[in-house]
């Protein structure tokens, strides 16, 4: 018998995605190495190890758990990432750094659970938003469910603070919401309400205001507030077309904060200039485009194509709000470049959400049935 083949090309992305990432976070790292050599091998091991071995064993489990699963499970799931992320709050088990409180250290080790939230309420949603089918254009059915699951995830996030996930998962909802048939009212009226929210956040958040300062006045403060946003774009500008080369970052050392971080996009536009940058970017364009086409051919199963529509959403969003805020686009938001920054559970859990996809477009929209 024939077995269904992954989507090659969606693949291929992805390696490359992962293969430069490889290489433009072993050279921003230098920038660590020149100051501390445990910690530059500290971070090597935890990216490499955790990160990339542990993000391909995830790929692989995603491959082999039949989607269905996840659709049975999926309030359970939502559910048990929603407390795991709350367990950040409390004191023994929740770290900060810099000020906000959303890491867990287990044995010397520290991961951020919003990550599995993210997948855990992209799940949910798709797994609702198939069973109501028809009813979508029923308030109660679609605006209402979006409105509570969201207003919970808020408490928790707004508590850590992490107003850019939060950003992150209300848009991959209403994409999600707008694949599935919701009226443009809806949608437009939920995004109008997501502003307003975030107008009053901001005004009574110091530190958000700060960035919203930050971008509306990026000359200004270039010692404080701005220092980010002026050395990424001194950064990206000195690269011009060709970069400098390959590890010849000079904004790396002293100067970007957390160069393989956040920070990693103005390393790849230094060295590798407007053509490195472009190539990545077309890259991500082309992760989404092959990603919506898996999900189109899976529109037999309503669940199967949600749920990779939030998959590809959500990486993809994080990935374009990264890059618009190291060049002055969007307020600086301290979200990792998906598959190239530094965080071994964003990457671990990237590649498991990219098992997951892979997973579905085997069936190529011939979805699973059920055994009974």
């Amino acid at each position: 018998m024939k077995k269904n083949k992954i989507d090659k090309i969606f693949f291929g992305i992805v390696i490359a995605l992962v293969v430069i990432g490889i290489i433009a976070f072993t050279s921003a790292s230098l920038g660590i190495y020149a100051k501390s050599e445990a910690k530059f091998y500290g971070v090597m091991f935890g990216q490499f190890v955790f990160g990339i071995g542990g993000g391909l064993l995830a790929l692989w489990i995603g491959l082999k758990i039949p989607y269905k699963l996840y659709r049975k499970h999926a309030l359970i799931l939502f559910i048990l990432s929603i407390i795991l992320t709350a367990l950040v709050l409390i004191p023994g088990i929740g770290e900060s750094h810099g000020g906000a409180r959303r890491w867990i250290n287990i044995f010397g080790y520290t991961f951020q659970p919003v990550e599995f939230l993210k997948i855990g309420f992209i799940i949910y949603f798709a797994a609702w938003l198939s069973w109501i089918k028809g009813k979508v254009k029923d308030i109660r059915f679609s605006i209402l469910p979006l409105f509570i699951s969201v207003g919970i995830i808020a408490l928790v996030l707004l508590r850590q603070p992490d107003t850019k996930s939060l950003i992150l998962i209300i848009a991959t909802g209403l994409v999600m919401l707008f694949v599935s048939g919701a009226p443009l009212k809806y949608i437009f009226g939920i995004f109008i309400v997501a502003i307003v929210g975030f107008g009053i956040l901001i005004f009574f958040k110091p530190y958000l205001m700060e960035r919203v300062n930050t971008f509306l006045n990026p000359g200004e403060n270039s010692r404080g507030s701005s220092y980010q946003l002026q050395q990424s774009l001194i950064a990206v500008g000195s690269g011009g077309i060709t970069g400098r080369g390959l590890g010849q970052s000079i904004q790396k050392f002293n100067y970007l904060p957390e160069p393989q971080g956040d920070s990693i996009f103005a390393v790849i536009g230094e060295e590798m200039g407007f053509l490195g940058c472009g190539v990545l970017i077309c890259l991500y364009v082309a992760f989404a485009l092959r990603g919506y086409r898996i999900a189109i051919r899976n529109g037999p199963d309503p669940f199967a194509k949600l749920l990779v529509i939030g998959l590809v959403t959500i990486i993809t969003a994080q990935s374009f709000l990264n890059i618009a805020s190291l060049i002055g686009l969007f307020p600086l938001t301290g979200v990792p470049l998906v598959f190239i920054s530094h965080g071994g559970t964003a990457l671990l859990l990237s590649l498991g959400m990219v098992g997951i996809i892979l997973n579905i477009s085997k069936f190529n929209g011939k979805p699973i049935i059920d055994k009974k």
